[in-house]
């Protein structure tokens, strides 16, 4: 695990002499920031020492209550255990009202003992290094579906897209419009500076499926943890830019019954040490190590969907006709299979891993692609014929479509407790199955609506 030298700091301070507070932050097993605002005068001892957080902050549901289960609550004393900065990850944060800086912590594989190995960009790592033991680099790229949202809810408490410019609040998906990327313009403007400043590569934006929907693309790169560790930064960004504008930038996989829901799609493809991508090939189905990869993410997609789907919402957004996948399959230049190979030439030759809802934790689910590229790979599995045409009519191998059934199958995957480490396996479950259980206990208004009157 490399961290940050001190001299990134004593560089920071001297050109940023206008900036006093510095949120810190690392991220939990669902994805959320966790940490502290700090005065610029703490920051030079965090990168000579490191920064203690307590072990429950990588034992928390995403309501941010503690969960005594996972063994690092209670039976720990809630111990101190220290992080340190990451390289690359101390910048400005500029949608903030005064001057604010940002720091990116993980957690020190041994101070940082007993929460480390929960740390989820600890189980990254830890992939990325088994696969470079065998030669192979991964390059990957990210894109993150988001609604922009009114802070303000409607007449009936729903959430409702933001107006636009114009003044216009959206009602049709007008999917690749061109005019509703210019009624969004300020935000966009402002989004793309903010990605500059903190040297985040995002590239195209499209208006996407769905009124207030959008996406916009990370450039691929070469270690593929720089490219998830941009990836939820650039979340952490999006959403810091769309409150600035009153706005919220919303991440749930299906926010709306009636709309499409976000994705969380990850763009992979295998190198050797020079950069030369192993999966290129003339041939459009790539090469045989392209087709073992994806057989392995078919053979372990089962065990990983708690991982890439980790909530109860997670699951409303597999419908027919959704452009999200329904099934075990695969595709060239398919948009209805689960795993994708995108067209183009040659040397660009990847997989598009089209299962993650943008609700999933980047770290986790890149480390589970990963895990499943490499099982395959060591296995020589056979991903089976390649879908053509529309992958929905085509569909055999349903991928369950609720939350229980993919927790018991990571609770009992061997593949998932040697693949992402018997730790961490622990701790993640014990969250799920406690927001399993909260969520399944809350009565609410759409039981009230289907039982109140006639049940």
């Amino acid at each position: 695990m490399q961290f940050a030298d001190r001299k990134e700091a004593e560089d920071y301070l001297a050109a940023h002499p206008e900036v006093l507070s510095i949120e810190l932050f690392l991220i939990d097993a669902n994805g959320v920031p966790r940490g502290k605002l700090l005065h610029r005068n703490e920051l030079l001892a965090i990168y000579e020492n490191g920064r203690p957080l307590p072990s429950s902050i990588l034992a928390l549901t995403v309501q941010g209550e503690d969960v005594d289960d996972t063994g690092l609550v209670w039976d720990v004393a809630d111990a101190d255990c220290w992080s340190y900065p990451l390289p690359g990850s101390l910048t400005l944060q500029p949608w903030r009202t005064r001057p604010t800086g940002q720091v990116q912590v993980s957690m020190h594989p041994a101070q940082g003992i007993p929460a480390a190995p929960a740390d989820p960009r600890h189980v990254l790592v830890n992939t990325i290094e088994r696969l470079k033991a065998d030669g192979f680099h991964p390059v990957m790229a990210v894109e993150l579906e988001f609604y922009l949202l009114d802070q303000q809810r409607d007449v009936n408490g729903r959430p409702q897209p933001a107006q636009q410019t114009n003044g216009v609040r959206p009602v049709a998906p007008q999917v690749y419009g061109v005019h509703e990327l210019e009624q969004v313009q300020p935000f966009l403007d402002d989004l793309y500076a903010a990605c500059a400043l903190q040297g985040l590569p995002v590239r195209t934006a499209i208006s996407e499926y769905a009124p207030g929907q959008l996406e916009l693309t990370l450039e691929h790169r070469f270690d593929a943890l720089q490219a998830i560790d941009e990836g939820v930064r650039y979340k952490r960004l999006v959403k810091g830019v769309a409150n600035k504008h009153g706005l919220q930038a919303c991440f749930m996989a299906k926010p709306f019954s009636d709309q499409a829901g976000s994705g969380l799609h990850l763009h992979v493809s295998l190198a050797d040490e020079q950069g030369n991508n192993l999966y290129a090939s003339e041939d459009p189905q790539g090469t045989p190590l392209l087709r073992h990869s994806i057989g392995g993410m078919m053979a372990t997609l089962f065990d990983a969907l708690a991982i890439f789907c980790p909530h109860a919402n997670s699951y409303r957004r597999f419908q027919t006709g959704s452009y999200a996948p329904l099934a075990k399959s695969w595709g060239v230049n398919n948009r209805t299979v689960s795993f994708r190979v995108p067209g183009g030439p040659a040397l660009s030759r990847h997989i598009e891993h089209r299962i993650c809802g943008a609700d999933a934790n980047p770290y986790l689910a890149a480390a589970a692609l990963l895990a499943g590229i490499h099982h395959g790979i060591t296995h020589q599995s056979d991903p089976g014929a390649a879908i053509v045409g529309n992958g929905y009519e085509q569909a055999t191998d349903f991928l369950p479509t609720d939350w229980l059934t993919a927790l018991q199958a990571l609770e009992r995957s061997t593949w998932a407790r040697e693949a992402l480490g018997a730790e961490f396996l622990k701790v993640f479950l014990a969250i799920k199955w406690r927001e399993f259980r909260q969520f399944n206990a809350e009565v609410g208004e759409q039981d009230w609506r289907w039982y109140l009157t006639h049940a």
